[in-house]
């Protein structure tokens, strides 16, 4: 794999997603810590789900300039209608098995997430799902993210032609090289700085980022 792994322009800086985020308190602790973004969890099965009311009390807490990331797994369109009504987030992220169509019968920017198992044709799922404001790049494992493994990064091949949001298993030990490898638009960690599923440590945050700082100089 090359150096570059995509054909759009790197960040002067890897931008930073905090997903999960159950909490207001975990919010605010990953702002001042300089999230670029958090992510609210609208799946029922996960420990990290957030009702809409949760949500909403935890993206108006939050300071200009951080963005809002609702993320959905097969949700039913009444569902993502009343997240965008209430919470008003910046973009969706589809992590099911939704479709391009099912993506953009919204008309709001989203990003699609794409679980890395054997056999998966990177530059063919990008250009099915065009319309995304990137990929994110998950562990293909049971339970649709957060579930803290890492995938083999030298699958992802050169040239896609969307930006790339490494994801999966991601923490401050293995970061810096991550970045270094992959070099992505962004990082997404959930589960990797938590102190217990949907419970942030602002420790293993700060640190986190550090490290993210750390690949970019």
């Amino acid at each position: 794999m090359s150096e570059h792994s995509t054909q759009t322009a790197l960040p002067a800086r890897t931008r930073i997603k905090i997903c999960g985020i159950t909490r207001v308190e975990d919010a605010l602790v990953a702002a001042d810590a300089g999230a670029d973004a958090i992510g609210l969890v609208f799946y029922p099965p996960s420990p990290r789900n957030v009702t809409v009311p949760q949500a909403r009390e935890i993206a108006v807490s939050l300071a200009p300039f951080v963005s809002v990331v609702a993320l959905f797994v097969n949700a039913t369109p009444l569902l993502v209608d009343t997240v965008i009504a209430q919470v008003r987030p910046a973009l969706l992220q589809f992590h099911g098995d939704e479709t391009p169509q099912e993506c953009t019968r919204y008309d709001h920017p989203y990003i699609r997430a794409a679980r890395m198992r054997e056999g998966l044709d990177l530059l063919d799922y990008a250009s099915r799902f065009s319309t995304s404001q990137a990929l994110v790049l998950d562990a293909d494992q049971p339970g649709y993210g957060g579930g803290g493994e890492v995938f083999d990064w030298s699958r992802i091949p050169a040239n896609v032609a969307l930006p790339l949001v490494l994801s999966g298993g991601l923490h401050a030990a293995n970061v810096t090289p991550a970045i270094r490898r992959v070099r992505p638009w962004a990082v997404d960690v959930s589960s990797g700085v938590e102190a217990s599923k949907g419970i942030k440590s602002a420790q293993r945050i700060a640190e986190f980022i550090a490290a993210v700082r750390a690949a970019d100089l």
